[in-house]
């Protein structure tokens, strides 16, 4: 009888090579400290010990110590914090914990005197993460999306064009975290608090549809566009839309035979006129952020009198 050898070689550990369990879903939130490579470096290690500790105590506040007292795989990133938590917490964690976060920081800056003032940008996310307990715990897809989240454009551009003194948390959900906890009516925030951004990092590959709330907005929550900075095609008779640092448009002046043309999107102020056209004659500046269609709608006969 052939025997067979007992050291057979170890079932293959890669992707794709058979199928196992998934690790279980976990809800992730991270935090980090705005500006904090440009404080004195004196200032770094005080400022990285205090941001954990203001969210223990925004979660005791909240009524949510038990998601602080049983978090998974906590780590400090230097400048923020990260951790993970039952999924079923999410709703509570996007409120009362962001607002209370807010509420939190303003009590701490205030006290500070301006000595080590903390604005915090927070990122949500929900995802299957292995959870072995141990400091390899919590690595994958969703924790590194959390971080790309934490790090883009949308929410760094909102914390920045807030009042410091008034806006000290700016927050993003995933695309997977909003329609869970928050389009499924399970968040005590309605859906019109948050607004829907296209999430990219400079220099990343990477781009998801996520959305942002601020619990004490103090300035316009825009829409960045995901191709911002792009040129808008050419129009015949157009001039070219003159752009500030970042290639951002800041103003865009279309001129055209008879009428208006509109574009593109457009960040911050736009004069629009109409002359010598019978209809609607607007004039002054059209500002902030426009849904739906914009332009003048005119009924009847837009040449009357000139034929």
């Amino acid at each position: 009888m052939r025997e067979f050898s007992s050291d057979l070689p170890e079932r293959p550990v890669g992707p794709y090579t058979h199928s196992r369990p998934l690790p279980p879903y976990r809800g992730i939130l991270a935090v980090d400290a705005k500006d904090f490579t440009g404080r004195p470096a004196i200032e770094h290690e005080d400022v990285s010990r205090a941001v954990p500790a203001l969210l223990e105590t925004a979660l005791a506040r909240a009524e949510l110590r038990d998601l602080w007292d049983d978090r998974r795989f906590p780590a400090s990133t230097g400048d923020g914090y990260v951790f993970g938590f039952d999924p079923a917490r999410m709703p509570f964690v996007i409120h009362p914990l962001l607002f209370t976060l807010q509420e939190v920081l303003a009590d701490y800056n205030v006290l500070s005197h301006g000595a080590l003032p903390i604005r915090l940008r927070a990122s949500l996310h929900i995802g299957p993460l292995p959870d072995t307990g141990d400091e390899f715990g919590g690595n994958g897809t969703a924790r590194n999306d959390t971080h790309r989240l934490l790090d883009s454009r949308p929410v760094k551009a909102v914390l920045a064009s807030h009042k410091e003194n008034v806006t000290h948390v700016a927050a993003i959900l995933s695309g997977r975290c909003y329609e869970d906890a928050v389009a499924g009516g399970y968040t005590g925030r309605h859906p019109d608090h948050f607004v829907e951004v296209a999430a990219t990092v400079d220099g990343k590959p990477f781009s998801q549809r996520a959305w942002i709330y601020v619990p004490q907005p103090s300035g316009p929550l825009y829409e960045e566009p995901a191709n911002a900075g792009a040129i808008a095609p050419a129009v015949p008779g157009a001039a070219p839309a003159p752009a500030n640092e970042g290639g951002k448009v800041r103003q865009v002046r279309n001129s055209a035979p008879n009428g208006n043309i509109n574009i593109g999107t457009v960040h911050g102020g736009q004069s629009v006129g109409n002359h010598h056209v019978a209809g609607d004659h607007v004039e002054g500046n059209k500002a902030g952020r426009v849904r739906g269609y914009q332009g003048d709608q005119v009924r009847g006969d837009k040449y009357q009198g000139r034929r």
